[in-house]
């Protein structure tokens, strides 16, 4: 019963926040869509990565569905620096997971997570641009494992809306309905089950490389990725460490790496993940030297649910979520799961 409870408290605190991030992704991806991007991103050069790291932070694709898009800019002209920024900022940050985060945890945190997103983005791009500028071409397309098409036919003011509450109610949470499910419930089991402190013993050197070699062949979405964070940090976890996690997890995953390797190469795809792990790493022990020396006191939204309780509309906008949520898991795994059933039937 604790443990629903708990579960409870992260639904309602994050309601609020998701509803609006998906509404708000919705916006954006019905007005600044891959074709925009990629007039923007096909010349070489320092402000093209500053662009490319720039406008992924924003936008609310996964690390599944960002590798067609990168595709896609890739083969309009982008260079290597320019795709890799682009597919690093997108997955690591995003409307949605930013609205969570502040949620969730905290107005410190809320902010280091899209400059982190953007200054890993940016290295990643840099290293791109000095040691791996040669071309690649492969000419099958690659589809995403978890978005749907969008044409970009001129609509009216009322179709655009119709298409932007469908982005948002629909396609964005059948993307993400199953990992942010695994991540609510798995931030609630830690807030329940995992002893006072435990983390504060993974917050030095090795803990954080513990982190660092967890996240890096294993995905977790941006959104998904915050409340496991929120409750290891209130365990005991230092903030620091707890970014590298937010950072990786949804930066990288084998599957996506092996696709990506044949448009920037294997050594991109080294130079990528080299810098991820290098700046992450070094990024959190600058987040725990932030919150130590301004003494950023450790009470994330989670803790404050706990001691005044939430108003009756963030229950009501909870059960919302919850719909969404369940509609999503039964389109994209549940019916899916039946229909495979019927066909190994005939």
């Amino acid at each position: 019963m604790d443990f629903l409870i708990s579960l409870w408290d992260y639904i309602v605190l994050s309601a609020p926040y998701l509803l609006f991030g998906f509404l708000a992704s919705g916006i954006l991806r019905e007005y600044f869509n891959v074709d925009w991007i990629k007039k923007n991103l096909g010349k070489k050069g320092i402000g093209t990565i500053v662009k490319a790291a720039a406008f992924g932070v924003p936008l609310p694709l996964c690390s599944c569905a960002v590798i067609p898009a990168a595709v896609t800019l890739k083969k309009q002209g982008a260079s290597n620096a320019a795709t890799s920024a682009f597919l690093i900022s997108t997955p690591e940050s995003g409307v949605d997971s930013i609205m969570m985060t502040y949620g969730v945890m905290d107005l410190p945190m809320t902010i280091i997570r899209p400059i982190s997103a953007f200054v890993t983005a940016f290295i990643a791009g840099i290293g791109q641009h000095l040691f791996n500028d040669e071309n690649i071409i492969v000419e099958e397309e690659t589809k995403s494992c978890c978005s749907k098409s969008k044409t970009l036919e001129k609509l009216s003011l009322s179709g655009r809306l119709k298409r932007v509450w469908n982005f948002s109610t629909v396609e964005l949470v059948e993307d993400i309905a199953s990992w942010l499910t695994i991540g609510l419930i798995c931030g609630a089991l830690i807030n329940y089950a995992v002893p006072e402190e435990l983390f504060s013993y993974g917050n030095g050197l090795i803990g954080k490389l513990i982190i660092l070699g967890i996240g890096i062949p294993f995905y977790i979405c941006a959104s998904a990725s915050t409340p496991i964070a929120a409750s290891m940090v209130m365990k005991g976890m230092s903030p620091g460490t707890a970014l590298i996690f937010l950072l990786v997890g949804p930066a990288t995953n084998v599957a996506n790496l092996a696709v990506l390797q044949k448009y920037i190469g294997k050594k991109g795809v080294i130079i990528n993940v080299a810098s991820i792990a290098i700046v992450s790493f070094a990024l959190s022990y600058i987040v725990d030297g932030l919150y130590s020396y301004y003494n950023w006191e450790v009470f994330f939204g989670i803790s404050e649910l706990h001691d005044h309780g939430a108003p009756l509309w963030h229950h009501l906008l909870g059960v919302a979520l919850v719909f969404l949520l369940l509609k999503g898991l039964y389109k994209t795994k549940i019916k899916s799961l039946f229909s495979s059933k019927k066909k190994s039937c005939h």
